[in-house]
């Protein structure tokens, strides 16, 4: 066996030697990834679990690695959901894949949206079919394709905190980077990013808008104060091991500095809206009256008071408090400007007609040149009122599903917690896209998938963790 190792070894450091030579050091690089890719693949065919893992942790650096190797990584996330429905595929040879636990009310009301933005292909307002291609995979596609597989292959108890400690470590690792940038200042990568362009809107009044390696600094904002908000209820509700709870607690701590260093006002209102949502699920009365005179505290302290002025960070979330402030009646300008566009084409522009693959595809056009800054404009835009109506529609019972388990059918108290921090992020992040295309994009698109299918999978944990105890 030691012979078989020292041989291969051997075999492995002259090919290197021969790629190296022939090649040079870019050969090296494709020879490395193309061995990367080998193992990658068998591993998820051997272990089609790791495959998701593998997804929300690629969620989180994604957009960022393109700074530093420039190709189009935003297709990693397909290639990667393909082989792991590849790798089920030929399991299913060999053994039963229980795809009828992807049975689900979830899977029908997000098979019905992807359903109707495949309709906008024929759109007679849609400019591009490309548009449509790059567009559709944040709005419906991941959504569509991950969900099946959570049902199918990370279902268990064991899952939901095995997704705690993956998230919460990608967390903290999303806020030391983003302090790298607000204390160190960004690497030249990063510098070179902001001279094409990113400058533009993270770079206000000669001070830097962290984005960490997030596509920007919406994106990091809203995420780290998403991790804040279910991290910080997981934190006060765990008992016995004080090791977990104080890890959940320093991703809480970690996830609001990065939300404050982010400058990203509009990330403020995952706390607000998770907050009220968290007092909601409580039933207390108690509870709900010094939650609702703390937020008051936080609303005045904000919006009526200049205390903490001299602090960047404090000034910057204040003026999303002002109701004059200028880049809010912009929005609003869009917003009426868009309303008289959209009024005669019930089905919006086409998929993808807006924001950046607007300006990549159609630049000519009346909706690529409308900023629509927020992620439900951007549907209304893309999608029309039909699309826009169903898919808040689809959102609420989502969100309706997983407070209603928590607050009349979940008997375990540690699951209970566990999903009341989801359902309160859940609410957090769809009030939060109201001011950033937030909801769509990765990260916060797999967590998203991750929740939604821990919230209706909930009652099932929850009996089995009923019989366990009996």
């Amino acid at each position: 066996l030691n012979l078989n190792i020292l041989a291969s070894v051997l075999v492995l450091v002259l090919l290197i030697t021969v790629v190296i030579v022939k090649t040079g050091v870019i050969g090296f690089i494709g020879f490395l990834g193309l061995i990367f890719a080998i193992a990658l693949i068998y591993i998820v065919f051997k272990y089609p679990k790791t495959g998701i893992i593998l997804l929300i942790i690629l969620g989180f650096f994604v957009t960022g690695i393109a700074r530093y190797i420039p190709a189009p990584w935003g297709l990693s996330i397909d290639g990667l959901l393909v082989l792991i429905y590849l790798a089920l595929f030929f399991k299913g040879f060999a053994n039963k894949i229980p795809w009828h636990k992807a049975k689900s009310p979830l899977t029908l009301v997000v098979s019905i949206w992807m359903g109707y933005i495949l309709l906008q292909i024929a759109n007679p307002e849609a400019q591009s079919i490309e548009a449509w291609f790059y567009a559709m995979r944040g709005v419906a596609l991941y959504q569509w394709l991950s969900i099946p597989l959570l049902f199918v292959l990370f279902n268990k108890s064991k899952d939901l905190d095995t997704f705690f400690i993956v998230w919460g470590i990608l967390s903290i690792i999303g806020t030391l980077k983003g302090f790298q940038q607000f204390h160190f200042g960004v690497d030249p990568f990063e510098q070179r990013w902001l001279d094409q362009g990113g400058a533009e809107t993270h770079i206000l009044f000669g001070k830097l808008r962290v984005f960490s390696f997030f596509s920007d600094a919406g994106q990091f904002g809203a995420s780290q104060a998403h991790a804040g908000v279910v991290f910080g209820i997981l934190a006060l509700f765990k008992k016995g091991n004080l090791k977990l709870k104080s890890f959940f607690a320093f991703v809480a701590m970690a996830g609001f500095f990065g939300m404050l260093i982010s400058g990203t006002r509009g990330a403020i209102a995952v706390p607000a809206l998770g907050g009220i949502m968290f007092l909601i699920l409580k039933k207390n009365i108690k509870i709900l009256i010094l939650g609702g005179v703390f937020l008051i505290g936080v609303y005045i302290f904000f919006a009526h008071t200049t205390i903490g002025q001299g602090n960047a960070e404090i000034r910057r979330m204040r003026t999303a408090f002002d109701p004059n402030e200028a880049s809010l009646q912009v929005r609003l300008e869009n917003q009426k400007k868009l309303k008289g566009y959209l009024a005669s084409r019930p089905m919006g522009g086409g998929v993808g007609a807006t924001g950046n693959w607007g300006q990549r595809f159609t630049p000519h056009t009346f909706l690529a040149n409308t900023a629509t800054d927020s992620w439900y404009v951007m549907v209304w835009s893309d999608t029309g009122i039909i699309g826009l109506t169903y898919y808040l529609l689809m959102l609420f019972f989502i969100l309706g599903t997983g407070a209603y388990h928590v607050m009349f059918k979940l008997k375990d108290d540690w699951l209970k917690v566990q999903i009341s921090a989801l359902v309160c992020g859940m609410a957090g992040i769809m009030m939060a896209s109201y001011g950033n295309g937030v909801f769509g994009q990765m990260p916060t698109g797999i967590l998203m998938y991750v929740s939604m299918v821990f919230m209706f999978l909930s009652p099932q944990l929850d009996q089995k963790l009923q019989k366990n105890t009996i």
